[in-house]
C-alpha cells in the first residue's frame, strides 16, 4: 500500500488531470497497480476509495465559515471601490488562512529559494514539479526556481456531516 501522502498527491494530481483531459494520467494508474505496468496476476482490486468530492466541499466549507470565501467570490466587485475590496480581501483572508493553518499543513514541494538555479533530476515526480521554458532533450533540466510548491502534510478535518448533501454554507433566515 502507498504511503498516505504518496496516495493525497495522486489524489489531487488524478482530480486535475480529469478534469482536464478526461482519464487518471499513465503513471499514477503504474504506481497504484491499475496500469498497463501492472502485473498479470495482481491482487484483486479493493473497494474504491471513498468519493473526495466530500472533502473538498468540507474544506469550502470550512473556507466559507471561517473566511466567507464563497460569499467573497460571488459577489459582484465592479461597483466597489478597490479600498473597500482590498478591506474585504484582508478580512477573506485572515478568516481563509485560519481555517487552513487549523485544519492542514502545508510545507513547500522544493525547499530551495525562489529566484535560485535548481535541477530538476530525471526521477522527479512530475505531479510534483511542473518544468516550464523551452524544454528540449531529457532530465535532468537546469532552471530557476520560479514557486517552491506546495504540498500537505498533515490533513486534520473534523467528521463529515451525515447529511448527504453537499451543503458548504446552509441558508439563513432572521426572524422577527
Amino acid at each position: 500500500m502507498l504511503p498516505y501522502w504518496t496516495r493525497l498527491k495522486y489524489a489531487f494530481s488524478a482530480f486535475f488531470a480529469l478534469i482536464d483531459f478526461g482519464k487518471i494520467p499513465d503513471d499514477i494508474l503504474t504506481a497504484t497497480g491499475q496500469g498497463a505496468a501492472a502485473p498479470a496476476t495482481a491482487a484483486p482490486a479493493t473497494a474504491p476509495p471513498p468519493d473526495t468530492a466530500d472533502r473538498a466541499v468540507q474544506l469550502l466549507a470550512l473556507f466559507q465559515r471561517d473566511g466567507r470565501l464563497v460569499d467573497f467570490l460571488m459577489e459582484d466587485l465592479a461597483a466597489y471601490p478597490d479600498a473597500q475590496v482590498g478591506a474585504a480581501a484582508r478580512d477573506v483572508h485572515g478568516g481563509c488562512r485560519a481555517a487552513l493553518t487549523r485544519y492542514l499543513s502545508l510545507e513547500p514541494v522544493m525547499d530551495d529559494d525562489e529566484g535560485q538555479a535548481v535541477t530538476v533530476e530525471r526521477s522527479a515526480d512530475p505531479a510534483s514539479v511542473k518544468v516550464t521554458g523551452p524544454i528540449a532533450g531529457d532530465p535532468p533540466y537546469r532552471g530557476v526556481l520560479r514557486h517552491r510548491g506546495w504540498q500537505v502534510s498533515r490533513t486534520e478535518l473534523p467528521p463529515l456531516p451525515a447529511t448527504g448533501r453537499a451543503i458548504v454554507a446552509p441558508a439563513e433566515v432572521e426572524v422577527s
